[in-house]
């Protein structure tokens, strides 16, 4: 069996792409529930953001696998077989650690650092969990991988500053409007990770620029009221239904859009005829193309971010360096313990083997031990238990050092014959 990630993510592949095989949070259970019920598909798990989708599996057959894969995305997406795997990122056994830790960490993330994206692996594991997919192979993984995404924000500073993707997004809006933000109206659609994340980085008091209003609206009213409560701020922040979409755009400045929908939610009819920059961060894009053309409304999306990225990249780049030798130490400490766990019961019936032999050989002259004394008798327990200790440690040591090889099955294999296990 082999652990894989096939997917398709920014560094690889355009944002017109990515935005056309977004699986969305509704549809993940139904991906999870159609490749588990693959002959091949062992576990499953997915891992979908904005700039990202990844599916994980252990599987049977790796090249079955990646053709899997992409063909059910080309069915999904209506893109073609060829196109996806022009753009694919595919890793397999220790390189799926090496990505997943560092996409955990935000070394992988468009903005670096970024702190939404370990909450996002959680919840892909949390998901796969619900749906029956994921097994104990692709549980640890996402659980070191989570602990070491934790490591690295503690121990580094690549998270330090302004290093969210919403805070990006918000710099990015007060670049183009800079003083006018605060006299300005702002609306905020969606009130998910995205949307709470932008909401709290426009009221943050270390923004140069801060609105003199913030509206929330959710498709689920009581979602975004539970978001405003929570909140602490010296800002006005309100609620206001789907519904008044179109009246609270009139005196509107700027429009943050991050929801998720299959289609464009934001359309001509919704706007008046003052001026407002719509940043879009939905996948699929929330705006309707044609509202880019109007002439009193500038649209920025997420593949405008690229100079607040780039910014945040190159202020981080000795973090990153840092960041990467902690994921290198925690993804050797993964590894071991994969081995270790891979070995152990082939460990555990060996060891037990050799200590039955000898018991039985000590029951066995028994009579001829009956005359030592207690003391005595314990030195020739310690003399052969030593002894099998010894026996042990060097098919122990291959044992676990060639676990999850071609190998490593041979050396079990062997070892069960030799020793009858």
């Amino acid at each position: 069996m082999s652990v894989v990630v096939i997917g398709l993510e920014h560094s690889r592949a355009p944002f017109e792409l990515l935005e056309q095989v977004v699986i969305p949070d509704a549809e993940i259970g139904k991906v999870l529930t159609a490749l588990s019920a693959q002959e091949n598909f062992r576990e499953v798990a997915v891992v979908s953001t904005c700039l990202r989708t990844e599916i994980y599996a252990v599987v049977d057959r790796f090249h079955d696998a990646v053709d899997d894969v992409l063909s059910l995305l080309a069915e999904r997406s209506g893109v073609s077989h060829d196109v996806l795997e022009e753009h694919q990122s595919v890793f397999f056994d220790r390189g799926v650690a090496s990505h997943l830790f560092k996409v955990a960490a935000g070394i992988e993330s468009a903005v670096p650092g970024e702190s939404e994206v370990l909450g996002q692996v959680r919840r892909s594991m949390e998901r796969a969990v619900d749906e029956g997919a994921i097994g104990p192979t692709l549980t640890n993984l996402f659980r070191a991988a989570v602990s070491a995404g934790r490591k690295v924000r503690t121990e580094t500073g690549i998270a330090r500053g302004t290093m969210s993707f919403s805070h990006a997004a918000v710099q990015l809006a007060q670049a183009q409007l800079e003083s006018e933000l605060e006299c300005s109206k702002v609306i905020v659609l969606g009130a998910g990770d995205l949307g709470t994340g932008t909401l709290g980085a426009l009221i943050d008091p270390r923004m140069k620029y801060r609105p003199k209003e913030v509206v929330l609206i959710n498709r689920t009213r009581e979602t975004a009221e539970e978001v405003v409560a929570g909140l602490t701020t010296d800002l006005n922040v309100r609620v206001a239904s789907l519904e008044d979409l179109s009246r609270e755009l009139a005196k509107a400045r700027l429009l943050i859009t991050a929801i998720e929908t299959e289609a464009p939610e934001i359309h001509e009819a919704d706007l008046s005829d003052e001026p407002l920059l719509i940043l879009d961060l939905g996948m699929p894009r929330n705006v309707a193309p044609e509202i880019g053309q109007r002439g009193h409304v500038e649209v920025l999306d997420i593949g405008h971010l690229r100079a607040v990225v780039e910014q945040a990249r190159e202020e981080r780049r000795s973090e990153m360096t840092a960041a990467q030798a902690v994921v290198n130490e925690e993804v050797e400490r993964y590894i071991e313990d994969q081995r270790g766990r891979g070995a152990a019961p082939i460990v555990v019936a060996l060891r037990e083997h050799l200590d039955t032999l000898r018991e039985a050989e000590l029951d066995r002259r028994a009579t001829e031990l009956a005359a030592l004394r207690p003391s005595e008798r314990e030195v020739v327990e310690a003399i052969t238990r030593s002894l099998v200790a010894k026996i042990a440690h060097g098919p122990t040591v291959a044992l676990k050092e060639s676990a999850g090889t071609a190998r490593g099955e041979r050396l079990v294999e062997a070892t069960q014959q030799l020793f009858d296990l």
